[in-house]
């Protein structure tokens, strides 16, 4: 700790003696369909009644200089186009504010009205109709409870919850995790969380570094057609390009995300080429040394370095490149009560590499093409240990190693063939590596080792596209597509139907209608579990598995009584089709594939189960003014599978309902009050999940844990959790430096949410394993 002080003192320094603490905001605004510069764009800058007005150059630029630190709005307008509005634009003494700004066309009629648009409603997605939202890194890092972590952030919004302290899944309108797509920077890429297994979508630490990442949009259903592989919803990143014009660098420090240096700056000036780079060390070996609970009795290690390199404009194109890296271990030891360990010992470790190169290249004035190349890999390694109760001997009961490694291709064509209509068409392959090791002795006979994995084999999955956005009228917005998937390992195709209709009442209120058909292909191991003959033999019976196919209904409201406020509703319907279910009569479904840390290794499947979910969210939204924000979305929800067995039963998913309420509260103080004070809260009350119980009197005759037959029957308590957030923001009035101090308090009441029910074999009893308790996340933070 004594060196990491030094080196921040070091630093601070060797920053340059500037005399005032101004700042700039500067950015780029383009055509949101054919991403033209726009050139005269008419762009104010408001900070309470004081206005500064300036207009973008022949390249789309502007710049506002020497601010001092403050929340300010920045409006943009231009004949055409429809009136953008950006609040709370948050610029310190320590960095400058970079915008990249889109304008949408504004349809033309007689009658027209001023119609307005603005971030705080709409999506980067120029496709998208319902259940759809964008958020932004400020939102990520100011919530309460959120770890820095974007997927935590989105369990805010309505319809999503993660009540699970130990990981960070995603579980959308009851759906299981593993329906989610993960895009970075138009790629589709592997699970970027640490601690993270192939065929999973989450993991207990994000390795998504929130000061590389931009404004970013979540789709919950019937998202569009560009979007496939997915039957939940898509989270759609992407990594912001360095400073242009000056180097920039940010250390931080938190109790979560670690050790953390972060810098950018200019390449070649000329051409607008730039470098951002990320690296980060794990810090929860220093939480543990001084008492802090963070869920396991052993330390978890864990790095990721993450970084792009903007090439600039050139002749043929922009080009850059940008990329993730990451490990994390962890030895458990077993024992207490870890949310991570199941009371023997177990060894694991991860390992992520994200490589992606892009290219865009403007065709003329109304086309572009895009174009992304890139290397996904992933590989965890799982050891387990158990030990003989009557000779005290520890010995290998459980071993599990996977890689993946896909080769992806993707490019699409967009063009704005007009102010009603824009097109996009395009292409994605995925070329699939998996290599396949899981054994085990455990619940065999004799103790016998078998073999459930062992393969090396690959596989490809093509995906193509054609969408088309149609301003039917003045109010009326039409969004169609197709999109259409191949899988060359068993020839499974899927051609899939997407509609999204906006009827706008006026210029603050509206409805739409969604309608997508999603289909999925299953978890890349499940194709390759082993059955075993009796003469020895083994072969794959899960080989020919189809997708898992859902259809999304939704209908929604969307009201904003002023600039400050929103209200949305939605209610949905979604019917599943074609789960892998077992081919002899079972409770068993892949619908609940990801609902425990067990690797999925059922046999003999085939695609004949189903599932519905159906449900109503409500949001309520205070935008951030006047120094204070609220937010509150309830969703009451059903989550039903049905397996092989005939009988409709809740999903390991069926929460039934969740509420979130947040606020958060800002004051400036200090000299000429540049510095603030914070406070943010945040309440979340979920529903149990349902599980399969253990049948206590089986367990005991066996020394073994035995499940009930009647699965799905029992329910985890209601899942309840405060968290508390304060911080302190401080501008040098002499620097361009800025610092800031932050405590989250999380699960503020030490509330004992229930995690799991296991067998005791040695008191012969049932055991409960609980979530983490009070839990404070310390982040410090300076630029310069």
């Amino acid at each position: 700790m004594r060196k990491l002080f030094l080196l921040i003192a070091v630093c601070i320094s060797c920053i340059a003696n500037a005399q005032n603490n101004k700042q700039n905001i500067r950015g780029k605004i383009l055509d949101k369909a054919s991403q033209t510069s726009v050139f005269g764009a008419k762009v104010e800058l408001i900070i309470g009644t004081s206005v500064k007005t300036t207009s973008t150059d022949e390249k789309g630029n502007f710049i506002f200089s020497n601010l001092s630190p403050d929340r300010y709005i920045i409006k943009v307008n231009f004949i055409g186009y429809k009136e953008v509005m950006i609040p709370n634009v948050i610029l310190t003494s320590g960095k400058e504010v970079i915008l990249d700004i889109t304008l949408e066309d504004e349809f033309k009629t007689l009658d027209d009205v001023v119609v307005k648009a603005s971030n705080r409603s709409n999506t980067i997605n120029k496709l998208s109709t319902v259940s759809a939202r964008t958020f932004s890194m400020e939102e990520v890092n100011r919530y309460a409870g959120g770890r820095s972590d974007p997927a935590r952030l989105v369990a805010n919004f309505a319809g999503v919850t993660t009540s699970d302290d130990s990981r960070n899944d995603i579980i959308i309108r009851g759906n299981s995790p593993n329906g989610i797509l993960w895009r970075i920077d138009g790629m589709n890429v592997t699970n970027p969380n640490h601690f993270a297994s192939v065929g999973t979508t989450g993991g207990a630490v994000s390795a998504l570094n929130t000061n590389l990442l931009k404004s970013s949009d979540f789709f919950t259903s019937a998202f569009p057609s560009e979007y496939g592989n997915a039957t939940s919803g898509v989270f759609d990143l992407g990594f912001r390009s360095g400073n242009t014009t000056k180097r920039e660098t940010t250390l931080q420090m938190g109790v979560i995300t670690g050790l953390e240096a972060t810098t950018e700056g200019p390449i070649n000036k000329e051409k607008n080429s730039s470098y951002l780079v990320g690296y980060r060390y794990s810090l929860a070996g220093l939480a543990q040394n001084v008492g802090i609970d963070i869920g396991t009795n052993s330390t978890p290690v864990y790095q990721d370095l993450s970084f792009k390199i903007d090439g600039g404009t050139s002749k043929i194109g922009k080009f850059s490149t940008f990329g993730i890296l990451a490990t994390s271990k962890i030895d458990l030891e077993g024992g207490g009560s870890s949310l991570y360990g199941n009371g023997g010992q177990t060894d694991f470790s991860s390992s992520i590499g994200i490589l992606g190169l892009n290219h865009f290249k403007q065709i003329n004035p109304k086309s572009y093409l895009s174009t992304t190349v890139g290397l996904n890999y992933t590989n965890s390694e799982i050891s387990m240990y158990e030990t003989n109760r009557a000779t005290n001997v520890s010995g290998l009961s459980e071993e599990n190693n996977v890689t993946k490694t896909g080769y992806n291709f993707m490019t699409s064509y967009n063009s704005k063939v007009n102010s009603r209509l824009f097109i996009k068409v395009g292409l994605q392959e995925e070329l699939m590596g998996v290599k396949l090791n899981y054994g085990t002795n455990k619940n065999t006979a004799n103790g016998d080792w078998m073999q459930l994995y062992d393969t090396d084999d690959y596989t490809s999955l093509i995906q193509t596209y054609a969408h088309a956005k149609y301003n039917l009228s003045k109010k009326l917005t039409l969004n169609t597509g197709l999109h259409a998937q191949y899988l060359t390992l068993n020839k499974s195709l899927s051609l899939e139907p997407r509609l999204g209709l906006r009827y706008d009442l006026n210029y603050n209120s509206s409805f739409s209608f969604g309608y997508g058909l999603h289909a999925q292909m299953q978890p890349i191991n499940m194709y390759f579990v082993q059955t075993t003959k009796t003469d020895g033999s083994s072969y794959y019976t899960n080989k020919d598995l189809g997708f898992t196919k859902s259809n999304h209904f939704v209908l929604a409201y969307d009201l904003k009584p002023s600039n400050l406020w929103r209200i949305k509703s939605e209610i949905y319907y979604q019917k599943i089709n074609n789960a892998p279910v077992n081919t002899f009569s079972s409770s068993y479904s892949g619908l609940n594939s990801g609902s425990t840390y067990k690797t999925d290794t059922e046999d003999s499947l085939t695609n004949n189960g189903s599932g519905r979910n159906y449900g109503i969210e409500l949001t309520l939204e205070k935008f951030f003014s006047d120094g204070y924000y609220g937010l509150a979305t309830g969703s009451l929800y059903a989550a039903k599978y049905t397996a092989s067995d005939a009988l409709e039963r809740n999903s390991a998913f069926n929460g039934k309902f969740v509420y979130n309420i947040l606020g958060g509260k800002e004051w400036k103080v200090g000299t000429n009050k540049r510095n603030k004070i914070t406070t943010d809260i945040k309440l979340t009350n979920a529903g149990g999940r349902y599980y399969t119980p253990v049948n206590l009197t089986a367990s005991n005759a066996t020394g073994k844990e035995q499940l009930s037959t009647n699965a799905y029957s029992a329910r985890y308590n209601n899942y309840f959790r405060m968290d508390f957030k304060v911080g302190y923001s401080i501008n040098s009035p002499i620097k361009k430096l800025s610092q800031s101090f932050s405590l989250d308090i999380q699960n503020v009441t030490n509330h004992n949410n229930v995690f799991s029910e296991s067998y005791d074999d040695r008191s012969q009893n049932l055991k409960y394993t609980y979530q983490l308790g009070l839990f404070p996340n310390f982040v410090y933070k300076i630029q310069f």
